[in-house]
């Protein structure tokens, strides 16, 4: 338990529910409510810190410590121009609900490191056919 946060570390609520469970031992935290500025700051999400303060600085010791971001949440597709994962039309949630069944085959069959650095890289499938395609022509 000792080596999973660090004394005087801010996480979130859940986080420390979800380890807990984990763990299966109880976690002692104290609530803190935080203001905008720190909030917004101390999130998984180094675009979006960045987008809101101290931007060189958060960018400079993202690309120091390797970070990557995974673009889950709404501010970071909003601050990079991608689709937004909200509502039935975002293409994840209908391809999961379709393809539930279907995960193992489909992994056999395609190549997962391809597949997760154009998600990772590109965010969307069209865009990197798009730009695929044009290298041929």
């Amino acid at each position: 338990m000792s080596n999973v946060f660090s004394p005087g570390e801010l996480i979130g609520l859940l986080r420390a529910e979800r380890t807990g469970r984990a763990l299966e031992e109880a976690i002692c935290y104290r609530a803190i409510l935080l203001g905008i500025t720190k909030t917004s700051l101390n999130t998984q999400s180094f675009i979006s810190e960045a987008s809101f303060q101290e931007t060189a600085r958060v960018l400079a010791k993202a690309a120091l410590r390797g970070r990557i971001d995974w673009l889950k949440g709404l501010k970071e597709n909003v601050v990079l121009g991608g689709m937004i994962p909200v509502g039935t039309g975002f293409k994840r949630v209908k391809r999961h609900s379709r393809q539930h069944n279907k995960i193992t085959l489909q992994t056999k069959k395609n190549n997962i490191f391809e597949g997760e650095m154009r998600d990772i890289l590109f965010h969307h499938r069209e865009v990197f056919d798009f730009f695929h395609f044009k290298e041929f022509m």
